[in-house]
């Protein structure tokens, strides 16, 4: 069973690695080196069933993907409070079913973030999201500091709505303005991509939650490797990811149950 760590000073404990769902709900758009289809019902279940008995408590969706949340709202009728949910907003995801044609906007208006949040609740069937991150555009510094996205989730915190917010950052200077205004950050680090190790430090600092995206860079670290060489680079990237201490989870996009498994045992073997 995997271990939990606590969630900065949320009183949150997540397990060190954590779901990505984004392709139980979205294909259009994305940067993986292979084209996959979406799974069935029978197909995620599964996988959730895996991640379950691995210790996985940690799920992480967003309204930017796709039919992501519903999908999750359908599965976890029954097993909500076994999980902590993390989901976003500020990005729309929007599918022209009759063209087949995908494109997002992005909205850090009070009335747009209460919104996505009330959509997420009536999604994923629940009366309240353990995290919301403000899903960033790539200007991190002018979202938090000249739009109304973190005051609106501040009083959504207040109102019970919410127990914990943050962002999905996209630079290492709007990751380490957040660390001292928000409550969970979730960043992009890898051995080739190190560059946020200074917002690592300074949320040690904090006491700021941190989760970890594109641990594996998109899939690209061992796309073309044997099996072997695979395990290996693999296993040391969770090492990587894992070894700095203000991390909280890493989290990991796959619908695949054996490679879900596979991880779990690299991160186990460490």
């Amino acid at each position: 069973m995997l271990a939990q760590r606590p969630l900065g000073k949320t009183g949150i404990h997540v397990s060190c690695l954590g779901l990505g769902t984004v392709k139980f709900g979205r294909t259009h758009n994305l940067r993986y080196p292979e084209k996959f289809s979406l799974p069935d019902d029978a197909q995620l279940k599964h996988l959730l069933d895996v991640a379950r008995e691995c210790g996985i408590n940690l799920l992480d969706t967003a309204p930017a993907y796709g039919f992501s949340e519903e999908r999750l709202g359908d599965l976890l009728k029954s097993s909500r409070k076994d999980w902590i949910i993390s989901t976003k907003a500020g990005e729309e995801f929007m599918l022209n079913k009759a063209t087949d044609e995908a494109s997002s906007h992005f909205d850090f208006s009070a009335k747009n973030i209460r919104a996505s949040v009330e959509r997420s609740l009536r999604r994923l069937r629940t009366d309240y999201l353990d995290l919301v991150l403000i899903h960033s555009d790539g200007e991190d510094e002018k979202i938090l500091t000249q739009t109304e996205a973190l005051p609106t989730l501040i009083q959504l915190k207040q109102e019970g709505w919410i127990r914990a917010h943050g962002i999905s950052s996209k630079t290492t200077r709007g990751g380490i303005l957040a660390a001292s205004m928000t409550d969970v950050l979730m960043v992009t680090y890898n051995k080739q991509q190190p560059e946020d190790a200074a917002v690592l430090d300074v949320c040690t600092k904090t006491g700021t939650g941190v989760l970890l995206k594109k641990v594996f860079a998109s899939g690209q670290v061992c796309h073309h490797d044997s099996p072997l060489e695979a395990h290996k680079k693999i296993q040391l990237a969770l090492e990587f990811a894992l070894k700095h201490p203000a991390v909280s989870s890493a989290v990991l996009g796959t619908i695949n149950a054996e490679h879900l498994r596979e991880n779990v045992l690299a991160v186990l073997a460490g």
